[in-house]
């Protein structure tokens, strides 16, 4: 049994699964994931709660096979949220330096005052992403800590999201039996997981094709510059398939993993599957040109409204890197290709790396927020470190100069 500080759980509660990623902490740079477990999810509806006593379930059925992998009691998770109610937005802050030299309470303060935004009463703030510090006229700074100047500027991105949304899920986790850590935005989970820093610094764009909504996300000079949701997910894929395959849901969506793709010039003339009927007719066999002609044109409606989303966003140019998609659906053959094609950029798959342990397991796509969480509490917990370590020294020399008057 591992202590309970070295173990970080990421509950990934998904529209079409519930995920739960346990890691342990091995040391300052590395974890190893020790359990995985996933139950189907039918009570979330475009990441949004709809049925809290379906979701508990599977939330208990997803965290109990974590659990027995990893031989732990789970307790404390860290949770995505994503859906339409997730709304961003850019935002400044600015302050006079009191002693002409960047504390991290002044770095607290700048916060504080770029987040000072009117925020209706039935939304609430998720997190305040710091772009870059502007200290006097100078731009471009990361870390602003123990710098001189006298005035003290931040560019920030902040993201909210419902009220309620946000209380279902913290409900449906408590009735489960576990606590709720931190809630993070699932594409900024995703990030932590599948992109590298020199992308991050380069300019990219991360799409998360999840079930229900795709989650958009851009980076420019290593922090997140916008986001955006878009009401298009791979369950649209799935019903697409159901309806011109005449065929039961569940059935659909193992179709879509084993045999989908999004290029039909992808798929041999003679390439055939076994579909099953509905009403207890037999199974019949079908093209699977058939298929891609079905998941090809929603592919290239959800790549246009990801164009048109960047193309609104004025981050076309900023975008050096290219796209990263992930998500379950993104693992589709042709995916990529025809999201280069669409796009005109370069695009790859994102898998999660910088992890140890059960790589194999985890190594697609549909996993890459689970393990996001997972490293996002882990880098983060880190940094909380040296903040705290930034407090204490403050503190420290508030004492010393207090004693000269004393």
């Amino acid at each position: 049994m591992s202590k309970h500080e070295d173990i970080l759980v990421g509950l990934d509660v998904g529209t079409t699964k519930i995920c739960t990623i346990v890691a342990e902490v091995i040391d300052d740079k590395r974890l190893d994931i020790i359990g995985i477990g996933t139950h189907p999810s039918h009570g979330l509806k475009k990441g949004m709660v709809v049925n809290i006593e379906s979701t508990v379930n599977a939330i208990k059925r997803s965290v109990e096979e974590a659990e027995l992998m990893a031989g732990i009691d789970i307790g404390l998770v860290y949770t995505g949220i994503a859906g339409g109610h997730i709304k961003g937005f850019n935002s400044r802050g600015v302050i006079a330096v009191k002693d002409q030299e960047v504390t991290q309470m002044d770095i607290d303060r700048v916060l504080d005052a770029a987040r000072a935004q009117a925020i209706p009463l039935d939304r609430e703030i998720l997190h305040v992403l710091p772009q870059e510090f502007i200290v006097d006229s100078q731009d471009g700074i990361k870390a602003p800590l123990g710098m001189s100047g006298v005035r003290l500027e931040v560019l920030v991105h902040i993201i909210t999201g419902a009220v309620t949304a946000a209380q279902n899920i913290v409900k449906s986790i408590q009735r489960a039996g576990l606590d709720m850590e931190e809630m993070i935005l699932q594409p900024l989970a995703s990030s932590e997981a599948i992109l590298t820093p020199e992308e991050k610094e380069l300019g990219v764009a991360v799409v998360d094709i999840g079930g229900g909504t795709t989650d958009i996300a851009t980076f420019v000079d290593g922090g997140i510059r916008h986001t955006a949701v878009l009401p298009i997910g791979g369950g649209h894929f799935t019903n697409d398939i159901a309806i011109g395959l005449r065929t039961p849901r569940e059935d659909a969506e193992k179709i879509k993993i084993s045999h989908g793709c999004a290029l039909i010039e992808m798929v041999k003339e003679d390439e055939e599957i076994d579909v099953p009927s509905v009403g207890g007719r037999p199974p019949r066999k079908l093209s699977v040109q058939l298929l891609a002609e079905i998941i090809e044109p929603r592919a290239e409606e959800l790549f246009s409204l990801v164009a048109r989303e960047i193309e609104n966003m004025k981050d076309e140019d900023k975008i050096a890197s290219g796209m990263v998609i992930t998500g379950g659906t993104s693992s589709l053959r042709g995916m990529a290709e025809l999201a280069e094609r669409v796009l005109g950029l370069p695009v790859r798959v994102g898998k999660p790396e910088g992890i140890g342990g059960l790589v194999d397991v985890v190594n697609a796509p549909a996993f890459a927020t689970g393990v996001g969480l997972t490293l996002y509490a882990f880098r983060n917990r880190k940094k909380e470190e040296v903040r705290r370590n930034g407090k204490r020294q403050m503190f420290f020399r508030m004492k010393t100069w207090a004693k000269g008057f004393f």
